[in-house]
């Protein structure tokens, strides 16, 4: 069923080659993508599905039309009254809402010159049908200008209002939309250009992890998400009621990545959601976030592990710049950055948690004159040294080990020539950290001193049956770490908050939508 546009004389003689309809009308045409778009289509004539980015009627002839298709892919129409198009058929396309979304038959020509304002530039579609299967508002809440801006409030979080905040645009300038627009708007937002290729760059990351351990012999699992007691202690943990009983939402796989190895497997990863209740209303803190965990044997020395992380990571950024050169450029755009800093070969930067806070004291402002190797890295101390590390070193990534014994969990492997540091790193990147990792204690009467030594029970809930995988059978040494993806993303491409980088970010203040 097909509605034209109300008030049109009856000997509209296009009337059944436009308007709304509800269902999709048949097109003959091939169906072409405007990335695809080429000299193989001039003079033909093809099928295009798209939104309507602008609309105007140019005298009572012509009309202009924006077409765009995923993400910034667009293509100027030009419908002209003719022997195939009515001026009544000129008239509607011209009034179509932005936002709309047709069903296209047009012939594909060479413009008299090149199109500034689309991405298909060397092309433009006449159509000949025009099929309304999903108009716009008359206003929408957030304009596709708008939400392919950069955000202009970042700590929206401070007011989370019901409802949506209207913006209206006017002559050319276009006015940018908070934090908090942009996540009320997941529509709009997930249609600009800038969403989409940080999405993008998000998925390219997780596939170029995938790859790179498939290849090298690692099995992929899947870590359960609901759990029978908080995975690492502490009361940073959701609990909800389970048939009577209490269940939780896992703060980790790190239990489960040590039972797989402990069930035989050499080489583990998984990628996944990790919760944390953690009343934390911060611009790198999210209650969900996305972990790409690894676990595997160690054959002589725990920086196996380091090492393979580290290649891991340099290969993803390395390839990125090849994969993702046009969403990177895209997004660099709207959140302009300094290029991502990698060390050269050969000259990656590692360095001791001791030589970290020397660096501090002997390089870094006043405040940190006095820090301590005993004494875990404030998140001002850590981007200090990062920016240290990056004027003296060149680089925006690298690693810091053998963290104090204080600052790791109760399954760290302390180091066997100083037990006042453990067999444990962290990387950073821009000077905030990214990724957790180092030795596991795989020794169940060495892991039952050490949860007794940080005052936790081990016959807690939990704990126990923690403690029984290395009771049950022998378990041998193994390490891993686990990387955050949501932060990978918003520090490579330096956004100004993580939020940015994640599908549908929760926190303390946001659960929808």
């Amino acid at each position: 069923m097909t509605t034209a546009a109300s008030g049109l004389s009856e000997d509209d003689f296009a009337k059944d080659n436009y308007g709304e309809t509800l269902f999709p009308r048949k097109i003959e045409s091939a169906l072409v993508h405007l990335r695809d778009i080429g000299e193989q289509h001039v003079n033909s004539s093809v099928k295009v599905r798209a939104w309507i980015q602008n609309a105007r009627v140019q005298g009572k002839k012509m009309a202009f039309v924006e077409l765009r298709e995923e993400g910034s892919w667009s293509i100027q129409g030009l419908v002209i009254a003719g022997s195939e198009v009515s001026r009544q058929m000129v008239k509607w396309v011209g009034s179509l809402k932005p936002e709309s979304f047709v069903s296209v038959e047009g012939t594909i020509k060479r413009p008299i010159e090149p199109v500034k304002n689309c991405r298909v530039a060397n092309y433009e579609l006449h159509p000949t049908k025009v099929f309304c299967e999903a108009p716009a508002p008359e206003t929408l809440s957030l304009t596709l200008a708008s939400a392919n801006k950069a955000v202009t409030q970042v700590d929206e979080e401070d007011t989370v209002v019901d409802g949506v905040e209207s913006l209206n645009v006017s002559g050319s300038a276009v006015p940018g939309a908070s934090l908090s627009t942009h996540m009320n708007n997941p529509v709009m937002r997930k249609r600009a250009p800038v969403s989409q290729a940080i999405s993008d760059v998000r998925m390219t990351i997780r596939k170029i992890f995938t790859e790179y351990l498939d290849a090298r012999g690692f099995n992929l699992f899947e870590p359960p998400c609901l759990i029978g007691a908080a995975s690492e202690g502490g009361s940073e943990v959701f609990k909800l009621p389970y048939f009577g009983k209490e269940a939780y939402l896992a703060q980790s796989a790190q239990f489960y990545k040590q039972m797989e190895i402990a069930g035989g497997r050499k080489k583990v990863y998984s990628v996944g959601p990790t919760f944390r209740a953690e009343n934390s209303n911060t611009r790198r803190h999210m209650t969900e976030f996305f972990v790409m965990d690894l676990e595997t044997e160690i054959e002589d020395h725990y920086h196996e592990v380091m090492y393979l992380l580290e290649d891991l990571l340099l290969h993803i950024f390395r390839q990125l710049e090849v994969r993702c050169k046009d969403q990177i450029e895209l997004v660099r755009s709207v959140y302009p950055s300094p290029p991502f800093l990698l060390p050269k070969v050969g000259e990656e930067v590692r360095i001791s948690f001791a030589d970290g806070q020397k660096l501090l004291r002997e390089e870094g402002p006043e405040e940190f004159r006095n820090v301590r190797a005993d004494e875990d890295m404030s998140t001002p101390q850590e981007k200090a040294l990062g920016a240290i590390i990056r004027e003296k070193y060149k680089t925006d990534f690298y690693i810091i080990d053998k963290f104090p014994e204080s600052a790791r969990p109760f399954y760290a492997m302390l180091d066997p020539e100083n037990p006042a540091v453990t067999n444990a790193f962290d990387f950073f990147m821009r000077g905030q950290e990214i990724l957790s990792g180092g030795q596991r204690i795989h020794l169940p009467g060495v892991l039952e001193s050490r949860i007794r030594a940080k005052d936790i029970d081990p016959e807690s809930p939990g704990i126990k049956e923690y403690l029984d995988i290395f009771r049950s059978a022998g378990v041998p040494p193994h390490g891993g770490g686990g990387i955050g993806l949501d932060r990978v993303v918003a520090w490579y491409l330096a956004l100004p908050t993580v939020h940015l980088a994640s599908y549908y970010p929760r926190t303390p203040k946001r659960l929808l939508p």
